[in-house]
């Protein structure tokens, strides 16, 4: 990544309802909308869904970023991501999130270098640093 700031413009599009489409040029749209369980649709994804996901997605970047420059490769890694969205004063904000990664790797040897670049990946997350809630994160290393 550049040192240089960067721009990333997003378009939103109302689609009817309570439902949007995410634009963004050249990839592929994200369909938007409330929860199911405030009258929304399912399937749409909700700003909570991608605030989360947004987090996760920047550890696991992050992450792997790090395993690169340490010359270490992993078989697998998988990052699950719960926001707690609570209401505060008079309106709601994801309050925490709290993340558990499984990582398997090849060698117990290389295990300490492994939990190195998660903890690197987890303080350098750009997104999770400019979260206003907190970020806590417990990893599981298997080795096979």
């Amino acid at each position: 990544m550049s040192e240089s700031p960067s721009e990333h413009q997003v378009r939103v599009l109302w689609t009817g309802e309570k439902s949007g489409r995410v634009i963004v040029t050249g990839r592929t749209d994200i369909m938007t909308g409330i929860p199911p369980e405030s009258d929304g649709t399912i399937q749409n994804y909700t700003p909570e869904d991608l605030f989360v996901a947004a987090g996760a997605v920047c550890f696991m970047n992050s992450f792997v970023y790090f395993t690169k420059k340490m010359h270490i490769v992993f078989k697998s890694f998988e990052v699950e991501s719960v926001g707690y969205l609570e209401l505060v004063g008079k309106s709601f904000e994801v309050t925490r999130i709290h993340s558990k990664t499984k990582l398997i790797i090849d060698s117990e040897d290389l295990k300490k270098k492994f939990e190195r670049a998660l903890e690197l990946g987890a303080k350098y997350c750009f997104i999770a640093n400019s979260m206003k809630c907190p970020t806590t994160h417990e990893h599981e290393i298997v080795v096979e």
